[in-house]
């Protein structure tokens, strides 16, 4: 099928594929999602609230019976039935917050440690816990196997910065939410949790960084596949991140969390086949060595994104040991249920948006990586 068949269609072509959500796809330590505990309701405070990860936490909430409001610029007003909104700014203007009390307020709109300077000191005692949603990336290293939520994250030093004369607002991306994180530590040093979640992937995603792929194995034909196969992967569906923090919320946690999954790390030949599995296209997989990939400029998670081979000092980047989240009730839709509502949000775009991939190789390129690696 072309790129610009539309919702109807893709939904037509899905319909005999529903089955794979019991086939083979339930591998790694993946399995469908469990019903949802029952958790104490509170009150919940979301700065931002309507980009990509904002609305699912706020399903999420309400689906537990929190109370829920959102702090933006007014950005998309409306967008949700009983949930209050208050205008306000990140950069200093929370007004509208004064006088206010919640249960808990979750941080998901910035990595700049100044204005989470701003905000965890306004809402110093206006709130109970306070929930930062930071990165992977604030690790400094990726080294240890398994990861777990005990190494230690980035520094200026790790990071080869001079603080001194460090312009606060440009600093690296993991540095930047390092730094954020120790903020949200030194203002509520016993009441913070700090969520590091990997690549956040489905419906709604604007980034199209593991929408490329169910993209191109739904076009079908052969599809040009980074390394061996056996590289690891570990992700996490949008939707179960915002079950997590919504669960988080009602149990009261504090600490680390690395959310990402399954808890078992899948290769990335399984990856590639599960998402096949939820599809009709007859597509086939020639796997091209990362030698030969990086030889020709094609880099990992840019030009084949979501693929990450390991490299010194980075060995653990999709190996992280998941048993504590999972003891606090982090879940794992399957990965059917991720392609699935992944393609249909994709088909739900605009012809001009479904064609412009902005990760990813394009047709022509592929051909042509393909022809130079069978001549060889």
């Amino acid at each position: 099928m072309s790129s610009n068949t539309d919702r109807r269609d893709f939904l037509k072509l899905t319909a005999a594929a529903s089955g794979a959500l019991g086939l083979g796809i339930h591998l790694a330590g993946c399995s469908p999602v469990s019903p949802r505990a029952q958790v104490k309701a509170g009150s919940l405070l979301i700065l931002g609230g309507t980009g990509f990860i904002g609305p699912y936490q706020v399903r999420s909430a309400l689906d537990d019976g929190h109370e829920v409001t959102i702090f933006n610029r007014g950005n998309n007003p409306g967008m949700f039935e009983g949930v209050e909104e208050l205008r306000g700014d990140r950069n200093g203007d929370f007004e509208s917050l004064r006088g206010r009390k919640w249960d808990v307020v979750i941080d998901n709109s910035t990595a700049r440690p100044d204005w989470v300077t701003l905000s965890t000191e306004f809402l110093r005692d206006s709130v109970g816990l306070y929930y930062y949603v930071s990165s992977r990336s604030a690790y400094a290293s990726h080294s240890t196997v398994p990861m777990t939520s005990a190494v230690p994250s980035f520094t200026y030093e790790t990071a080869g910065v001079d603080q001194a004369t460090a312009d606060i607002t440009q600093l690296p991306y993991g540095l930047a939410k390092a730094e954020s994180e120790r903020e949200v530590m030194r203002v509520f040093p016993d009441r913070h949790g700090i969520f590091r979640p990997g690549l956040i992937i489905g419906p709604d995603d604007p980034t199209d960084r593991f929408t490329y792929w169910p993209v191109r194995i739904h076009r079908g034909g052969e599809v040009l596949s980074p390394g061996d196969g056996t590289d690891p992967v570990q992700i996490i569906d949008v939707r179960d991140l915002g079950d997590f923090m919504s669960h988080s919320i009602g149990s009261a946690h504090t600490g680390i969390f690395n959310l990402i999954g399954p808890a078992t790390p899948r290769p990335m030949a399984e990856l590639l086949y599960g998402i096949r599995a939820v599809t009709t296209a007859e597509t086939t997989f020639t796997w091209v060595s990362r030698e030969f990939l990086a030889d020709r400029g094609v880099r990992p998670y840019a030009e084949m994104p979501v693929w990450r081979p390991p490299t010194p000092g980075s060995e653990g980047f999709a190996r992280f040991d998941l048993s504590n989240e999972i003891a606090h009730g982090l879940t794992f839709r399957s990965l059917a249920d991720t392609t699935e509502a992944t393609l249909e949000f994709h088909f739900s775009r605009t012809p001009e948006r479904q064609t412009q991939m902005r990760p990813g190789l394009s047709a022509e390129r592929e051909a042509e990586l393909l022809a130079e690696w069978h001549a060889r």
